[in-house]
């Protein structure tokens, strides 16, 4: 078996934390790439090394001395090698890299925390080292070379005997030049590696022990997910509910690979495992989480015999797209619909666009509802028990909360409903009650629908 193990910043947070991850790659031999973040937050008000790299490069841009804030960062990577008695120079090197520092662009100087990070794991785990730049394929749109990138890491794979620790966040283009994922993209590199190196199981290790089934800052202690699949977790990760860069999904899921979630400060918890599906099982939450967002905004829109009028929906929103807003939901009727758009997008177009809606559209009614949060209710169970939906609505009517909408997903995974920011906590909190806290239900036996 080969497993790839991606460490995020708060496991490389310290030295402390670093021989955690020792101790866990040493647990497990299938654990042989190990791809790591740059050293994140040591405790609530402390700084993550890429934050204070993004800092030291809007010093430079306004030509402010940022001699001090290179100084704390090449401490903190010092402090750490001296404390795990690395002997790679770092203070050396670091003061290398500072001393031309205003003559590198920003992106290589922001993907310095990775490399950094990753030389001192290297050594300390006792493993060759691997530079992303040298195996992760960029095109010039910012796209990743997927079959450069496996040519690229098999080879480097055997070279160094199958076995590495790479820096995730970045790579390069095939000139050289680097290239920096989005916020969050060594989540994404390990699951490149993980694909283009035919892993069985791609592990991403964090200070969580999985997807928990509601947000604790509402819901006390709520239950972990112990498996969901990618569809699930794509819904529940779009209304805030991730442990998980959204995009690092892609490259496992369309080759087979499970992403399982782990916790490196308690690596015995069970975690959350990700799949394509679920594996049968006698028993099983109905719900398996709940998610959910505020500030959104509805467009309500009506007109007499609307059905008739080919292309009317495909006006309105042409109307959204003119104003370069994106288009969140569209629950529908027979002679109305409405259109959910994020609050923020339209804060300086609203009334413009609710002009054009009127002067192209002609509507009977237009009516614009502010303020509204919108709740996911995910499970792929839902589909299976008569009433689900019932039940829900049942539970929040009693709790006197007003459902402004109701969506769902063309999938049957998923339940949207639109309710007043002011019982946004209050709704979450019903609806677990209601199915997480109390319910088990039985899974079908197989043959049954799927």
């Amino acid at each position: 078996m080969i497993k790839v193990a991606k460490f995020g910043g708060s496991s490389v947070a310290d030295a402390g934390q670093f021989k955690k991850v020792r101790d866990i790659v040493r647990a497990d031999p299938d654990r042989q790439y190990v791809v790591v973040s740059a050293s994140g937050k040591r405790f609530s008000d402390d700084n993550k090394i890429t934050d204070l790299l993004l800092l030291v490069n809007a010093h430079i841009a306004y030509h402010v001395d940022c001699s001090s804030l290179l100084k704390d960062i090449q401490d903190r990577f010092a402090e750490i090698a001296r404390e795990l008695g690395v002997k790679y120079p770092i203070e050396a090197k670091f003061e290398e890299f500072s001393s031309v520092i205003k003559s590198l662009s920003p992106e290589y100087i922001v993907s310095r925390g990775e490399w950094f990070t990753a030389r001192i794991m290297a050594e300390y785990l006792g493993l060759p080292f691997l530079d992303a730049a040298d195996v992760i394929v960029f095109h010039h749109d910012g796209s990743v070379d997927m079959e450069r990138t496996q040519i690229r890491l098999r080879e480097a794979s055997v070279q160094l005997g199958g076995r590495f620790v790479l820096p995730g966040f970045y790579g390069a283009t095939v000139d050289g030049t680097i290239k920096l994922f989005k916020r969050g993209g060594g989540d994404i590199t390990g699951a490149i590696v993980a694909r283009c190196l035919d892993a069985n199981v791609y592990e991403n290790w964090t200070d969580v022990s999985g997807f928990l089934s509601a947000d604790p800052r509402i819901v006390d202690d709520p239950r972990t997910i112990h498996r969901i699949t990618f569809d699930e977790m794509r819904e529940l990760s779009y209304m805030g509910a991730s442990v998980l860069q959204e995009e690092a999904i892609f490259p496992v899921r369309e080759v087979g690979i499970p992403i399982q979630i782990k916790n490196t400060n308690m690596p015995e918890k069970r975690g959350t495992i990700i799949r394509e599906s679920a594996e049968d099982n006698e028993r099983e939450h109905l719900i398996t989480g709940i998610a959910g967002r505020k500030n959104f905004m509805a467009v309500h829109i009506q007109k007499a015999h609307m059905s008739d009028k080919v292309g009317f929906l495909r006006r309105a929103l042409t109307i959204f797209e003119r104003y370069g807003v994106s288009i969140e939901h569209v629950p529908t009727g027979v002679d109305s619909f409405g259109v959910v758009v994020n609050g923020a997008d339209v804060r300086e177009t609203i009334y413009s666009i609710v002009n054009d809606l009127q002067q192209e559209l002609k509507p009977d009614v237009i009516n614009v509802v502010d303020q509204l949060a919108l709740i996911s209710v995910v499970g792929r169970n839902m589909n299976r028990r008569a009433g689900t939906s019932g039940r829900i609505f049942g539970a929040l009517g009693e709790a006197g909360i007003n459902i402004r909408m109701i969506t769902q997903s063309s999938q049957e995974i998923s339940i949207i409903m639109g309710v007043n920011n002011s019982d946004f906590e209050r709704a979450i909190k019903v609806i677990y009650q209601t199915f997480v806290d109390s319910e088990m239900v039985d899974m079908p036996s197989r043959g049954e629908v799927q």
